[in-house]
């Protein structure tokens, strides 16, 4: 008859329960891996395919066992982990919404909102439009690969223990804040210029012309050099994604 011990059990389920439960909860908070037309079984099986597969890769670690008094500190390092990827995952793809708000507003876009399931919460029609076109280059220049492999890095960088808060010092999540303003300016900076210039250039017509109901023309000129600024504009977001993106994996590599 076969007996297995408690040791032997630990010593097998360990190296991989660990992992998948970070990548679990990094599934649970990145962007298009947590969107609710993913199954969560699917997500599940994902993730433990994803620690499974990452064996070979992964350094060497202590065996920490379900009844060990370090299993809770380990299990609160693993999901902080695993949702600090995904928040700065997310913070790229919110400088790229911050932008399109920007855009929407100097077009006068911002009056037509829409619900946003992503982000719970109203959201204008252009900001939506550059949400999407930013998951549209996220999966096609293999966005989920990179964060597959700052996953991978990260137990490097941070190996399973139960030191979450020293971990969480090191990351210095909070600096990525200064790089979603600064990139979603710096995104929205050209057709903010040309549309300030295309109100400068209405309030001189105004001026010169006062008999011109300039109300009257003024939003179908913004918005048609806005939408013309949009066009000539997004074939070159790829640039300021893969930076924000290089990023993140950095933090965690």
């Amino acid at each position: 008859m076969i007996s297995l011990s408690e040791a032997q059990l630990a010593a097998w389920i360990s190296p991989i329960f660990w992992p998948f439960i970070r990548v679990l909860a990094m599934f649970t908070s990145a962007p298009v891996f947590s969107a609710k037309m993913f199954p969560v079984r699917a997500r599940v099986a994902l993730a433990f395919l994803v620690a499974l597969a990452s064996q070979a890769s992964l350094p060497q670690a202590d065996i920490i066992g379900f009844n060990d008094a370090r299993a809770l500190g380990v299990l609160v390092q693993q999901v902080g982990v695993g949702l600090s990827i995904g928040f700065a995952v997310r913070l790229v793809f919110a400088a790229v919404e911050l932008a399109g708000e920007v855009v929407g507003f100097q077009m006068g876009l911002n009056f037509a909102s829409f619900f946003d399931p992503g982000m719970n919460s109203q959201s204008s029609a252009v900001a939506i439009f550059f949400s999407q076109m930013t998951s549209l280059l996220f999966v096609v220049m293999n966005g989920h690969l990179m964060v597959l492999m700052a996953v991978n890095r990260s137990f490097q960088a941070f190996p399973i223990d139960q030191n979450f808060l020293q971990a969480l010092g090191q990351m210095q999540l909070y600096k990525l804040g200064t790089d979603l303003f600064a990139s979603a300016l710096w995104i929205a900076l050209p057709m903010v210029g040309m549309l300030m210039f295309t109100n400068l250039a209405l309030g001189i017509i105004s001026r010169v012309a006062p008999q011109l109901n300039i109300f009257a023309i003024g939003f179908p000129i913004t918005l048609v050099v806005g939408l013309v600024g949009i066009a000539f504009t997004l074939p070159m977001l790829d640039q300021p994604f893969i930076a924000l993106m290089g990023r993140v994996i950095d933090i965690f590599g």
